[in-house]
């Protein structure tokens, strides 16, 4: 187990001083070695030296996924080349990646920061962690294996894919964590119950679950299908991977963030204006002590907010709710937004639906038609028609009180919607584009 208390349970004041430090360092550092911040803050009229408190870090321009693509491949690097020892990007699938580079300090301060969240979860080095994560680009499974292996657990680095194998790697090996998407965890329950094989025979105890949205309610569905806790960790390619915040093991459906490592604010999605705590908005991360990549208030999409509360576990550092909504991910349907988490939390407290869905978003005529896909759960596959009608008709009127708009609801067979062993793909929409 990696406890750093002198860090993680530090004095608030103590805390912001590191913070402040290292702001000043990093923004001196990208002020002289990074053209595009150098060229964006003379264009606020920003000077490094105009940062001489936490306050002024709203004074600082933001940094969108724009900056780095339009930097390709290497332009928002700060080091020379020689001095990068590793290469991840992100997991786009249109467009030009997002390419993050790593010097070796970065990858032993990633290796801690892992290390700290996946203790968080109660790991130690009596665990066998099973990494369904892909090793590649794709900065989970190279991120989350080091950390692991820091805490000195046994690694099986099983990557992605012929599940009936993984399943029978846990059994063999006897696997005690699992780390996995949460919609990949969900669809190997899937596997594993078709096996015959009853969960409590497998020594999984504890889930740590990254790479996309996971609401309590996929949460809790997780935990009954596998008889395990299953735990969240963030972290986003952009500031270096997994190993921003993890949930320790009071919950609460809270993450405690790596503070003395990344500084958290905010804002308004819509104004950019600066929230405090307690106000949901959308989360803004500056890197403070990256040195290939440093990034200066980068703004997430993920919709979150934070709570300086203290917590039971003892850690001072501040907390972020899970994210179960990103901006990027609002439907505007008839002009009502409309976010996957509300529909998948109705979907979720239906009897007979199962955890898996799709929405469809399409045109008729001048007007937005949303369809839900959702599949029959194995018990309700076999009903009578009527009762299928009842069921669509129950879950059409909670999609309406819920979403304060009409959506048709499309029920499937079992097991109709891809599965992915990745990030699953929630939204479809085939409206036309301006």
């Amino acid at each position: 187990m990696i406890w750093e208390p002198h860090y993680e349970c530090m004095v608030r004041e103590d805390l912001q001083a590191i913070q402040l430090d290292r702001i000043q360092t990093v923004v001196n550092s990208v002020y002289e070695k990074v053209p595009y911040y150098k060229k964006t803050f003379d264009e606020h009229g920003i000077r490094p030296q105009d940062i001489t408190k936490l306050e002024d870090v709203p004074r600082l321009p933001f940094t969108g996924k724009e900056a780095l693509i339009d930097s390709y491949p290497f332009g928002l690097f700060a080091v020379p080349m020689k001095q990068v020892v590793r290469l991840h990007a992100s997991s786009g699938t249109t467009g030009k990646q997002k390419v993050i580079g790593y010097t070796k300090r970065d990858i032993r301060t990633w290796s801690t920061l892992i290390a700290r969240i996946v203790s968080m979860a109660g790991v130690t080095d009596e665990d066998v962690v099973q990494i369904c994560f892909g090793y590649g680009l794709f900065t989970g499974g190279f991120g989350l294996h080091y950390g692991i292996e820091k805490v000195g657990a046994t690694i099986i680095p099983a990557s992605t894919g012929n599940t009936e194998r993984q399943i029978a790697m846990m059994q063999d090996f006897g696997t005690t964590a699992l780390v996995a998407t949460p919609s990949y965890a969900l669809y190997m329950a899937e596997v594993f119950e078709e096996m015959g094989i009853d969960p409590s025979r497998l020594n999984v105890r504890v889930g740590l679950f990254g790479g996309e949205p996971c609401t309590e309610n996929m949460k809790k569905e997780i935990e009954q299908r596998w008889q395990m806790r299953a735990t969240d960790n963030y972290g986003l390619s952009e500031v270096g991977g997994p190993g921003v915040a993890g949930e320790c093991e009071c919950g609460e459906g809270m993450m405690h963030i790596n503070e003395d490592h990344f500084y958290p604010e905010i804002i308004n999605p819509e104004t950019g204006e600066s929230l405090g705590y307690g106000e949901v908005g959308e989360l803004v991360l500056t890197a403070l002590t990256k040195e290939a990549f440093p990034i200066i208030r980068y703004r997430t999409r993920d919709l979150t907010m934070l709570v300086d509360e203290p917590c039971k576990c003892g850690r001072t550092t501040v907390r972020m709710k899970k994210v179960t909504q990103r901006a990027d991910d609002m439907l505007i349907i008839r002009g009502v937004n409309v976010y996957p988490a509300q529909i998948e939390g109705v979907i979720m407290e239906t009897d007979g639906i199962g955890p898996h869905y799709q929405l469809v978003v399409t045109k008729k005529g001048y007007l937005d038609d949303l369809e839900v896909q959702v599949e029959l759960s194995g018990d309700k596959f076999s009903g009578k028609f009527r009762e299928l009608e009842d069921l669509e008709k129950k879950l059409r009127g909670r999609l309406q009180k819920a979403l304060s708009i009409g959506a048709r609801v499309k029920l499937l067979e079992p097991k109709s919607l891809e599965r992915t062993m990745g990030k699953a793909k929630r939204i479809v929409d085939l409206r036309p584009k301006d």
